[in-house]
């Protein structure tokens, strides 16, 4: 398996600026992202603080920095990390396509939006699960919920149909889900609770039932930083980081939204730039 240099996380300011950064220190660079950008930043109205682009556009900023990627010929991988594992030497990255190795990472989701749901993080892996592509086999001829957080969610709603006895979808976002299998029930009402009872997983919602499955998919943009790599030192939302932006975890770094306050683009990309420069720090020692 390819393994390379950096692994970046997230295509807002902060992993473009990793990447581009990592590029010119001749290292070899995954980017896994959107490859549009992220959607923050392509809806924001007007930006007045980052320099050299007063008064610029979000929509216009992010075509500037996909203009960059491509002249530094650095591609976007369009995947969804579910979980980075510290092995040693190097690190693994699960996602919902392939596996990925690389020496060093750095996080650059941005915040996940809105809260986990209460008993979530502490069942990963014991019944609730990030991935429909990754753990659906699990659940051959099963019943799965599946709490999706976006309309796009529901193209692994539809996967989890082909293989799952029925699927619950608790469709926790704007519009009617649409197009789905007929085994797909749909329950407009808002998870509050997950909790395993004997070998059952059963989820509670706001509005006072409770309903009984076999696996919970919990489908989000991304995955809170706590469940995505474990041993993660954070507080709250955020990913515990010092000056240079490394983590508790040697090779890992973390930069952007995801370290905390102030959520600024500026802010962003030069915690991108100083993370990219610690990781090549970090490659030379080892």
């Amino acid at each position: 398996m390819e393994r390379y240099d950096i692994a970046i996380v997230g295509t807002g300011p902060a992993g473009v600026s990793a990447a581009i950064t990592a590029k010119i220190r001749n290292k070899k660079v995954l980017l896994i992202g959107d490859g549009d950008l992220t959607k923050k930043m392509r809806q924001a109205h007007e930006i007045n603080n980052y320099p050299g682009f007063p008064k610029v556009k979000g929509e216009d900023l992010a075509r500037a920095m996909s203009e960059h990627l491509k002249q530094m010929e650095i591609d976007i991988t369009e995947v969804k990390v579910v979980n980075i594992y510290a092995m040693g030497k190097y690190f693994s990255l699960q996602t919902t396509g392939d596996t990925f190795e690389a020496f060093s990472v750095i996080i650059a989701t941005g915040v996940m939006p809105g809260k986990m749901i209460e008993g979530e993080e502490a069942l990963v892996g014991s019944g609730v699960s990030y991935c429909a592509t990754c753990d659906a086999p699990l659940y051959k001829g099963k019943d799965v919920i599946v709490a999706a957080y976006g309309k796009e969610e529901e193209k692994e709603v539809a996967f989890l149909a082909e293989v799952a006895k029925e699927v619950i979808l608790f469709p926790v976002y704007n519009g009617e889900p649409e197009g789905l299998p007929s085994n797909v029930r749909v329950v407009k009402e808002v998870p509050s609770l997950i909790k395993r009872e004997g070998p059952k997983m059963v989820l509670s919602t706001s509005q006072g039932n409770t309903y009984e499955t076999d696996g919970i998919f919990v489908l989000r943009e991304s995955v809170s930083p706590g469940a995505l790599v474990p041993g993660l030192a954070t507080q709250g939302a955020h990913i515990e980081v010092d000056r240079q932006m490394k983590t508790n975890i040697k090779g890992l770094f973390a930069c952007g939204d995801i370290t905390g306050r102030p959520y600024q683009y500026i802010k962003s990309a030069g915690e991108g730039n100083v993370a990219a420069l610690s990781a090549v720090d970090y490659l030379a020692e080892n």
